[in-house]
């Protein structure tokens, strides 16, 4: 069996493979009594993998085996034949699952530990169902909490094939940063609180110091006019007595004029 047919067999299984295929998969392909020479299915794969520098597709070894997967410069235009939406996972969700795969085994309380807050039963459900980490065994310490590692689906979604291929922590950006919020124009963006409190506070204090300048100013305006008021009807007052003093200077004052007696005249005349 020459070589060129061993290179058509082996792609064409991983073609038809829905998932990774190991060495030991792809040797069986070979019937016993007629097995394929030695080496000739790792020399297939390597010549499998270096056709494809100019196209759409590249061998890789992952976990589970070997795959053809469509190279990262063309997904975005295959991705398209996909329409299902996209599984959106939570900053929780993320911080559980790099610290299972960086720190495994690792249990939930461990977990609890590290992130200082609660992990979600639903986390851990979905992280299983996603099948991207399992139960591996039971710490030997009181209740025999389980412990937690990736799997091999971990690896082969992300393209790995050993955790040692994973990044180191120093390289990875911050979590938070993988989807980053719309810059805001600095004009535009909201003042910190206490700026924002302190100069609401001071334009009240402002505001209130004119208010008071303009009552003192009033009070200042009222008092004035009254002492107007006051100082006109004491001058009309004064003109009032003059002028009466000017009619009748000989008029006697209240004082002067004696009291009449009960039947009396006014005028001194007796009524008979």
């Amino acid at each position: 069996m020459d070589q060129a047919l061993i290179n058509r067999i082996v792609e064409a299984a991983l073609l038809a493979a829905n998932q990774p295929l190991t060495l030991a998969q792809l040797h069986a392909l070979f019937p016993e009594d007629a097995p394929a020479p030695a080496g000739s299915v790792e020399t297939a794969l390597e010549q499998l993998a270096q056709a494809c520098a100019e196209r759409g597709v590249e061998l890789v070894e992952v976990a589970s085996g070997f795959r053809y997967q469509v190279k990262a410069e063309v997904h975005g235009w295959v991705a398209r034949l996909w329409t299902e939406r996209k599984t959106r996972y939570t900053r929780a969700t993320l911080e559980t699952l790099a610290l299972i795969a960086y720190r495994q085994p690792i249990t939930r309380g461990e977990i609890e530990q590290v992130r200082g807050v609660a992990v979600s039963t639903n986390i851990i459900q979905a992280l299983e169902e996603r099948e991207w980490i399992r139960v591996i065994g039971h710490r030997d310490v009181p209740g025999k909490p389980a412990l937690y590692g990736t799997t091999k689906s971990f690896l082969d979604y992300f393209g790995l094939r050993r955790l040692d291929e994973l990044p180191p922590l120093s390289e990875l950006k911050d979590i938070g940063e993988l989807e980053p919020q719309l810059a805001l124009d600095p004009d535009l963006a909201p003042a910190p609180a206490g700026i924002a409190a302190a100069e609401g506070d001071g334009a009240a204090d402002d505001q209130a110091q004119a208010d008071d300048g303009d009552r003192t100013t009033d009070d200042a305006g009222a008092g004035q006019d009254t002492d107007d008021d006051t100082a006109t009807n004491a001058d009309a007052s004064a003109d009032g007595t003059a002028s009466i003093a000017t009619e009748d200077d000989d008029a006697p004052v209240a004082s002067d004029i004696p009291e009449t007696q009960a039947g009396e005249d006014p005028t001194g005349r007796s009524p008979n």
